[in-house]
C-alpha cells in the first residue's frame, strides 16, 4: 500500500512537470507549413521530399507538387528540397507562434550530377541504421571504421514495433536471446541473455555503469547498442561480458519545443502511458523530461508487473566551448517474479521431454500478494568541453542505486521426476555505484597520417548490502498432479521465515583503471586500432577479513580495416580480449564451515574477421563475420561440492553472424540476422562435470531475425503501414552435465505482424506478437514458459 501511494505521489510530480514544461511555452502554438514545388519548366513535382532539417520532419510532394508539414512551433527553420535528378533545394523560413505559413513556390532544376548526394539527403535512407557511433569506440566513429561488430536498435525501430520492454528490442539485434527473466533477486536480479555463447546483462547506459536489479523501461531509450565480442579495453571487466555489452543510449534534450504522448492498451489487463515533452528555458538551456506508467497482468494464473519510470535531463551551453548535460532516471518498479524451475543438478534427470511442463504452462506458483519491489535511481552529469580544433575533453559522473525489497521464490526437483520443492526469502537489499570517467579524444594529422584518439581515466566503486532473510522450504508443487502444498500468503510466508532471520552481509568493490585506443588512417582506405587497459581491482566482503587488494589487469585490443571501395565497402579483422575481476566467494566443507576464496580474473581472447558494407546508395548496410572466442580461467561448479567453485576451465566458442538493415525503395524498411554458435568446454577439473559439452549459458545454438515494413508515402493510402516478422531460435541444453544428462527446450519460431496509420501528428498502431499463440520456452539450468499471444493497440500523438 505504501509503495503505490509512493508511486501515485511520483505520477502526479511527473504529469506536474510536464504541465510547467508545457507552460513555460503555451504561447508557442503550432503551425501548418505548406507550399508548392514545380520542375524547372514549370510541371507539377511529385515524389520530391520536403524536410524540416532542424525538427527531422518531412512530407512528400503530392502529383501536384502540394506538400504540408504540421505541428510546427515558432522558430527559423532551413527546408530542404530534395529528389532523384533534381538539384538539391534550400529555403529558410520563419514561423510564428499560430500563424500558418505560405511558402513561395520553390522551382527545382534537372541534373545528372550529384545524384547520390541529393538521394541521401532527399529522406533517410535506411532509417532502421546508425551509420556512426560515439560510445562503442568511446569516439566518433562510422560503422565501416570500425572492426568491431554492433548493432544497433534505433527509436525508429522501437517505436514502429510498438516496443515495452528492453527483450522485445533486442529481438531485432542478430545472435542475442533471454535465458531468464528479471528475477529482482539482489545483486543480479536484472535480466540475463546470452551472445556468441556466453551470458550477459544490460549494465551499461551511455557507455558508463548503471546497476538495476529491475528491468529497464524503454521510455527514455535514443538507441540499444549490442556490441559484439569481449570488450575490456574499453569497457574493463566488472560490467562487460564476454560474448558482448548492451549500451543503452538515453534521449538528449534539444533546442526547440516539441514532445510526444502515447497511450499502449492490450492483452493480459496491459495499459501504459508514455510522456516525451522538451522545451527550450532560455537561448542556453534546454529541458527534457520523458516518463511512462506502465501496468500488465501475466499470461499465467496469477502475477503482474507495475512501473513508475521519470527521466528529467537538461542541457545547459555554457559558451561556444563548454555544454553540460544531466540525465536523471527514477523507476518503482513492483512485480511477481516469472517461476523458476530449476532443474536438479547433482542427479540424472529423470524426465526426457517438455510434456511435463507444458500441461503446467499457465501455472505461477506464485500468489499475487508475493511481490518484490526493485526501486531504481540513475543520475548521469557530463561536461563537453572543445579544448581546440583537435581536442575534446568529456567529464562523466555517474552514480545508480537498485533495491530488492519483497519475496523471491524458486521450485527445485525433488528427483522423483514430476515434485518441486519451493523455497522462498524475502529479500532486503540495496547496490549502489560509482562511476567517474575522464576521456580526452583528439583527431589530428601526423603527415598524411590521421589519427583518432581516446585516452581516459576511470573509477567505479560497487557497494552492496543485503538484510534479508535465509532461505526456507514452502511447499512441494507436483507438476504430475497439478497441486501445491506450500503458502502463498505473506503473513504465512513471514511465519516461515521467522524462524531464521538470516543474517547481515555487505561487500565493496574497487576499480581504478586507464585507458587509450587510437585509431591510425595511413590512408583514407586503410587504418587500424590500437588499444590498451590498465585495470587495478580491490575487493572487500563482510564474511570474511581477507581482501582482495590491488588485482592488476591488461587488456589489449588490435583492429585492422581497409575499405577497397571507400565509405561503401569494408574488410576487417580485430583481436580482442576481455576479462572479469570476480569478487570473492565463499567455500563450504563437508562439516558445515565456510571460507572465503580469493579468485584470478577470468580472461577471454578473440578474434574474427568479416566484412562491412553500405551499398546501393546506402540503401543496403550488410555486416558479415567469423569469430572464434576462448575463455581461460573459467569458473566452474565443483563436481566434488556443488556449492564451490574451482578455476582452471577453458570453453571455446566460435560461430558466424550476418546482419542486414534494408532500404530498398522508399517506405520498405527491413532487418534480418543470422547467427550460428558452437560451443565447447574443452578444459575442465579432473572428472569434471562439462568437459566436452557445450555450456548451458550458451543458449540456442542458431538464431534468425527478421522484421520488414512498409509505408505508403503518396496517393490516397499515404500514412498506412504494415510490418512482419519472425524470430527462430534452435533447441538447446538447458542443463547439460554427465552427472544429470541433459534436458531440452524445443526449437521455436514466433511471427508477429502490424498494422498502423501515421497522420500529420499521430500514429495509430496494431500489433500481434505470438500470433500463432506458440508455447516456447527459456533457461539456463531452468525451465520458464514464454509469453502467448498479445495484441496491442497504440496511440501516439506528436506536437
Amino acid at each position: 500500500m505504501q509503495q503505490q501511494r509512493i508511486s501515485l505521489r511520483l505520477f502526479g510530480i511527473m504529469f506536474l512537470l510536464m504541465g510547467i514544461v508545457i507552460s513555460l511555452s503555451a504561447q508557442q502554438k503550432s503551425a501548418v507549413i505548406s507550399g508548392r514545388v514545380f520542375t524547372s519548366d514549370g510541371k507539377p513535382a511529385s515524389n520530391v521530399s520536403i524536410t524540416i532539417e532542424e525538427l527531422h520532419r518531412s512530407d512528400m510532394s503530392n502529383s501536384q507538387g502540394f506538400y504540408k508539414i504540421s505541428g510546427v512551433h515558432a522558430g527559423r527553420y532551413t527546408l530542404l528540397f530534395s529528389s532523384v535528378g533534381l538539384q538539391l533545394s534550400k529555403v529558410e523560413v520563419a514561423v510564428e507562434s499560430g500563424k500558418d505559413l505560405q511558402v513561395q513556390d520553390v522551382f527545382l532544376n534537372e541534373t545528372t550530377e550529384n545524384l547520390q548526394e541529393i538521394e541521401i539527403i532527399a529522406t533517410k535512407k535506411n532509417p532502421f541504421a546508425e551509420k556512426i557511433s560515439a560510445s562503442v569506440a568511446k569516439l566518433p566513429l562510422a560503422d565501416l571504421e570500425n572492426p568491431q561488430v554492433y548493432n544497433t536498435i534505433n527509436k525508429t525501430v522501437i517505436k514502429e514495433q510498438v516496443v515495452t520492454s528492453l527483450n522485445t528490442a533486442l529481438k531485432n539485434a542478430t545472435g542475442i536471446t533471454r535465458l531468464w527473466e528479471s528475477t529482482g533477486r539482489a545483486g543480479d536480479g536484472a535480466e540475463y541473455y546470452t551472445m556468441r555463447g556466453f551470458s550477459l546483462q544490460p549494465t551499461i547506459v551511455n557507455g558508463v555503469a548503471n546497476i538495476s536489479n529491475g528491468a529497464l523501461d524503454p521510455a527514455n531509450v535514443e538507441n540499444i547498442e549490442v556490441v559484439k565480442g569481449p570488450s575490456g579495453t574499453l569497457y574493463g571487466g566488472n560490467l562487460i561480458y564476454y560474448g558482448g555489452l548492451i549500451n543503452v543510449v538515453t534521449k538528449k534534450p534539444y533546442d526547440t519545443f516539441g514532445g510526444e504522448f502515447g497511450y499502449i492498451t492490450g492483452s493480459y489487463g496491459l495499459n501504459r502511458v508514455t510522456a516525451d515533452v522538451n522545451t527550450p528555458l532560455s537561448d542556453k538551456a534546454s529541458m527534457r523530461i520523458n516518463g511512462a506508467y506502465h501496468y500488465e497482468n501475466t499470461f499465467q494464473d496469477n502475477g503482474y508487473s507495475k512501473s513508475f519510470f521519470i527521466a528529467p535531463s537538461f542541457k545547459f551551453k555554457a559558451s561556444d566551448r563548454l555544454t553540460f548535460f544531466i540525465n536523471t532516471e527514477y523507476k518503482s518498479l513492483e512485480r511477481t517474479t516469472a517461476p523458476m524451475i530449476f532443474l536438479y543438478r547433482s542427479a540424472p534427470v529423470t524426465f526426457s521431454n517438455i510434456d511435463l511442463f507444458e500441461k503446467n504452462y499457465k501455472k505461477s506458483y506464485t500468489s499475487n500478494r508475493l511481490a518484490v519491489n526493485n526501486p531504481t535511481y540513475g543520475m548521469q552529469a557530463q561536461a563537453l568541453y572543445k579544448i581546440n580544433e583537435n581536442w575534446n575533453s568529456q567529464t562523466i559522473v555517474a552514480a545508480s542505486n537498485t533495491k530488492s525489497d519483497g519475496y523471491y521464490q524458486y521450485l527445485w526437483d525433488n528427483v522423483n521426476g514430476s515434485d518441486f520443492t519451493r523455497y522462498i526469502s524475502r529479500l532486503n537489499s540495496s547496490t549502489d555505484a560509482i562511476n567517474v570517467q575522464q576521456n580526452f579524444t583528439g583527431d589530428h594529422k601526423f603527415g598524411n597520417m590521421r589519427n583518432r584518439v581516446v585516452f581516459g581515466v576511470d573509477y567505479l566503486q560497487k557497494e552492496y548490502q543485503d538484510n534479508g532473510y535465509a532461505w526456507v522450504a514452502n511447499g512441494v508443487v507436483s507438476l504430475a498432479n497439478q497441486t501445491d502444498t506450500g503458502v502463498l500468503t505473506a503473513t504465512g510466508v513471514d511465519a516461515l521465515l521467522s524462524a531464521d532471520p538470516g543474517s547481515v552481509s555487505n561487500s565493496t568493490v574497487k576499480i581504478w583503471s586507464s585507458y587509450l585506443s587510437d585509431v591510425v588512417n595511413f590512408t583514407p582506405q586503410l587504418s587500424a586500432l590500437v588499444g590498451l587497459r590498465l585495470d587495478n581491482y580491490s575487493a572487500s566482503t563482510s564474511w570474511n577479513t581477507k581482501e582482495v587488494k590491488n588485482q592488476v589487469t591488461f587488456s589489449q585490443k588490435l583492429g585492422l580495416v581497409y575499405q577497397p571501395i571507400l565509405q561503401h565497402l569494408s574488410l576487417f579483422a580485430n583481436y580482442m580480449n576481455g576479462f572479469q575481476n570476480l569478487e570473492p566467494v565463499t567455500q563450504h566443507d563437508g562439516s558445515g564451515n565456510t571460507s572465503m576464496k580469493i579468485l584470478k580474473p577470468e580472461k577471454a581472447n578473440q578474434w574474427e574477421v568479416g566484412v562491412k558494407s553500405n551499398l546501393y546508395s546506402d540503401r543496403v548496410s550488410l555486416t558479415v563475420s567469423y569469430y572464434d572466442i576462448k575463455v581461460s580461467n573459467k569458473t566452474m561448479a565443483d563436481p566434488a561440492n556443488v556449492l564451490n567453485v574451482i578455476q582452471g576451465g577453458v570453453v571455446k566458442s566460435r560461430g558466424v553472424e550476418v546482419s542486414l538493415i534494408a532500404n530498398p525503395v522508399v517506405g520498405l524498411n527491413m532487418i534480418a540476422g543470422y547467427s550460428h554458435n558452437y560451443n565447447k568446454i574443452t578444459k575442465d577439473a579432473a572428472d569434471g562435470d562439462y568437459i566436452g559439452l557445450r555450456s548451458e549459458e550458451s543458449g540456442p545454438a542458431n538464431l534468425f531475425n527478421a522484421w520488414v515494413s512498409y509505408k505508403l508515402t503518396t496517393g490516397s493510402l499515404k500514412g498506412w503501414g504494415v510490418g512482419a516478422g519472425a524470430n527462430y531460435a534452435s533447441e538447446y541444453k538447458t542443463l547439460n552435465r554427465h552427472s544429470t544428462g541433459s534436458f531440452t527446450l524445443p526449437s521455436y519460431t514466433i511471427f508477429n505482424a502490424l498494422i498502423s496509420y501515421n497522420g500529420d501528428n499521430y500514429t495509430i498502431s496494431l500489433k500481434g506478437d505470438n500470433l500463432a499463440n506458440k508455447k516456447y520456452y527459456g533457461g539456463w539450468s531452468t525451465v520458464t514458459p514464454q509469453k502467448l499471444r498479445t495484441i496491442s493497440l497504440a496511440l501516439n500523438y506528436r506536437f
